[in-house]
């Protein structure tokens, strides 16, 4: 087992691929590798929820911020769809990422109990397409919570239940 410098806060998260197509996979290892400084060999699987595309997940331990790091390496790709966590530590909070090609992606702020927590500046700023008549206070509130995102991935989660988790470790 590889370790992290002891300078460096870490954390634990997952990266969940959803589905990607059997050409993409290469590609998802290697964004994922050169994120986490080590070579990447997922154990993919099918993906029963979307034919002809494959599933496959790691966990991993690294620096805070890794979340961010993967999330930003795979996003934008045709087909991908894929899910991110970060574990909050006692200096920093979580992080969830989601994605989906006709979506793009969102992400949320955890707390240490798991919860969404919503910056102020969002609030206000759905508040305000509310009262301007933008969007509905239920379609607010759906947005800053990423319903569509989790409505969008539910059967590609379900899809990989019992598949089995790797996990990786950063190398600083």
């Amino acid at each position: 087992m590889r370790t992290i410098s002891s300078d460096a806060p870490t954390t634990r998260g997952v990266l969940f691929v959803h589905s990607a197509p059997s050409a993409l996979c290469p590609h998802v290892e290697w964004a994922a590798a050169n994120v986490l400084g080590d070579s990447v060999d997922l154990a993919w699987s099918t993906q029963p929820a979307e034919p002809g595309t494959y599933r496959a997940e790691v966990s991993w331990q690294a620096r805070v911020g890794t979340g961010a790091s993967l999330a930003s390496a795979l996003r934008g790709w045709e087909r991908l769809r894929f899910e991110v966590t970060e574990e909050p530590t006692a200096s920093s909070e979580g992080a969830r990422y989601s994605y989906t090609p006709e979506l793009g992606i969102f992400h949320a702020v955890v707390g240490v109990h798991g919860d969404i927590m919503i910056p102020e500046d969002r609030i206000k700023a759905f508040r305000l397409k509310a009262a301007l008549g933008e969007v509905s206070m239920d379609e607010a509130l759906d947005g800053l919570l990423g319903e569509a995102w989790d409505a969008a991935l539910e059967p590609f989660r379900h899809a990989g239940d019992g598949a089995p988790v790797r996990w990786l470790h950063q190398v600083i």
